[in-house]
């Protein structure tokens, strides 16, 4: 064995050079981990976690959450219950203004010419239904553009529609349960710098307009149905929402996804100048008797610094194919489950930890929005009675940021919400004063699998109604699973799709970075408040004077 305190090549024993170090003065802050509370949140998750009760009763029992449906509410009330028998404070239901409900309860689809036989299609959500078994011809027809209604126009009476080219069915040959190797995190770690600010909202105001004046065409030529391909092969239908919730706009006709091999099989018969009928028994139903939708929130009190919030949030809606579990039970069972392990270690955070259950978050981030607008921070209404009339998600940035007292008191929040993957690390959203932190409080979770911290950013989920308003919100990193290959608004998005171990590890890592984030002396370091679009907007039209202008400032030149 080696002497322990052998001398280095400088005759300084090799003990006295690591108490040297310990106790030189540093520049860097050393953010404090507090290990016992690890510990004992390791064992709690591990040893008797009740995530998998919690996501059954989501799933199984609940079953699909389609935002302002009866089983929507279900699971509001459902979640707040449980979080008040934890033993969470003011657990309670939040409304926000959202519109008519829609649910489903019957989708049968069958051809009766040339062949007799089923087939695998569901009707997308916010489209009605057919009133009982109706029977029509098919036909296929390209409406993607204005010019297309005009041409067809007086033609599509009683007709079922297939509106998609047939897919091209490849052989894939990609892996359809996938986990984050090594060389994938490195690459998450490395950030990308991206030229490309094309306007998405332009695009995405082009397509919902033209959406409503589909949905009018349709139902002005009284068209029978239409159908669409599935994005995904293999027998799995992927859905999403075909009609508005919101009072006011056209309902369209019975829409459908089909399975891409039997729309595909439709689609060459009819090549084939086969006359193609099938029957349709569509039962859905709108939901007008409570126009609102809920969040459900609870919360363990803070101490000294109760005014200050750190929060942790998933949505809780789903779509409809199948009963929701990793987009996403998953997310909300896991963080229920980290606020259910600190309250049972009877932690007492120095400031409160909120955890906040989702709607509306698949019509886009709706509940989440709502909260952040009533609570901390709301962009200025469009004075433009056109855009007004769009849904929020299309209003621009413009005016100036209207900050709530409680803006300056959220601490952070955490969000989860990409499928059931274990937590690999976390997306610091380009606030590079954040990553240190992360990295301490991941350092004892890394046998775990977690300990990546990337300055990227991610969106497409409810931490942006935080981002957006300046506010710390983040998002973690999840093993992809088969969230993108097989479930992600399928009919195979249940209960089996779950690994028990992710959730668990989920779990405790979320409860680690909760309770460290509510104990540390400061909040999370903040980036800069957001700008109007139009600050932005006018700097990209102007690139060369605005080059000349902060040359010379940088020379002093300028004020």
């Amino acid at each position: 064995m080696q002497n322990p305190i052998a001398p280095s090549r400088r005759g300084v024993p090799v003990l006295v050079w690591v108490a040297l170090l310990l106790h030189a003065p540093s520049t860097v802050a050393v953010e404090p981990v507090d290990l016992d509370a690890v510990t004992r949140i390791r064992d709690e998750g591990f040893r008797r976690s009740q995530v998998m009760e919690t996501l059954r009763y989501l799933t199984d029992r609940i079953g699909p959450r389609v935002t302002g449906s009866p089983q929507m509410k279900r699971a509001n009330e459902w979640t707040r219950d449980k979080l008040a028998a934890w033993g969470l404070a003011r657990a309670r239901l939040e409304a926000y203004e959202f519109g008519r409900g829609w649910s489903f309860a019957r989708a049968a689809v069958h051809m009766v010419q040339p062949h007799q036989g089923p087939l695998i299609a569901l009707p997308e959500g916010w489209t009605p239904g057919t009133g009982g078994p109706v029977r029509g011809e098919v036909v296929r027809v390209s409406l993607k553009e204005e010019k297309d209604l005009e041409a067809q126009r007086g033609k599509l009476a009683g007709k079922i529609v297939f509106l998609d080219e047939p897919p091209a069915l490849e052989p894939d040959d990609e892996p359809a349960f996938e986990r984050y190797e090594a060389e994938d995190l490195e690459e998450i770690a490395r950030y990308p710098i991206v030229a490309d600010r094309a306007d998405w909202r332009a695009r995405a105001r082009k397509r919902w307009e033209f959406r409503e004046k589909l949905r009018r065409f349709l139902e002005e030529e009284k068209v029978l149905a239409t159908v669409e391909a599935s994005s995904r092969r293999g027998g799995l239908v992927r859905v999403g929402g075909g009609g508005s919730p919101r009072p006011g706009e056209p309902l369209g006709v019975p829409s459908l996804v089909m399975t891409a091999e039997h729309y595909n099989w439709v689609a060459r018969l009819l090549e084939e100048g086969e006359k193609v009928e099938l029957e349709l028994d569509i039962e859905t139903r709108f939901h007008e008797e409570d126009t609102n939708a809920y969040n459900t929130l609870a919360e363990i009190p803070g101490t000294d610094k109760a005014d200050e919030l750190v929060m942790a949030g998933a949505h809780l809606d789903s779509w409809h194919a199948g009963t929701g579990a990793t987009d996403n039970a998953a997310g909300c069972a896991v963080m229920m489950e980290a606020l259910r392990i600190l309250r049972a270690l009877d932690v007492k955070p120095r400031r409160t930890i909120r955890l906040a259950l989702w709607s509306g978050e698949e019509q886009g981030l709706l509940g989440s929005e709502a909260y952040v607008r009533e609570h901390f921070a709301a962009w200025p209404e469009p004075e433009d009675a056109e855009e007004r009339a769009l849904p929020r998600y299309l209003w621009r940035q413009r005016g100036a940021l209207q900050l709530r007292p409680d803006h300056a008191k959220l601490a952070a929040y955490f969000n989860l919400d990409n499928g059931a993957g274990k937590i690999r690390g976390i997306y610091a959203q380009d606030n590079a004063a954040a990553r240190p932190i992360f990295e301490a409080w991941l350092e004892p979770l890394r046998d775990l699998g977690a300990d990546t911290v990337t300055l990227r950013t991610t969106g497409g989920t409810d931490h942006m109604s935080f981002e957006r308003v300046g506010l710390p919100g983040f998002q973690f990193i999840q093993d992809r699973l088969d969230y993108f290959t097989r479930t992600h608004h399928t009919n195979m998005d249940g209960y089996d799709a779950i690994v028990r171990e992710d959730l668990m590890q989920a779990a405790v890592v979320v409860a680690t970075f909760l309770y460290h984030a509510a104990m540390r002396a400061q909040p999370l370091p903040r980036k800069p408040l957001p700008r109007p679009e139009e600050e932005q907007e006018e700097e990209e039209k102007q690139p060369e004077q605005n080059a000349t202008e902060r040359l010379q400032r940088h020379r002093g030149e300028t004020d």
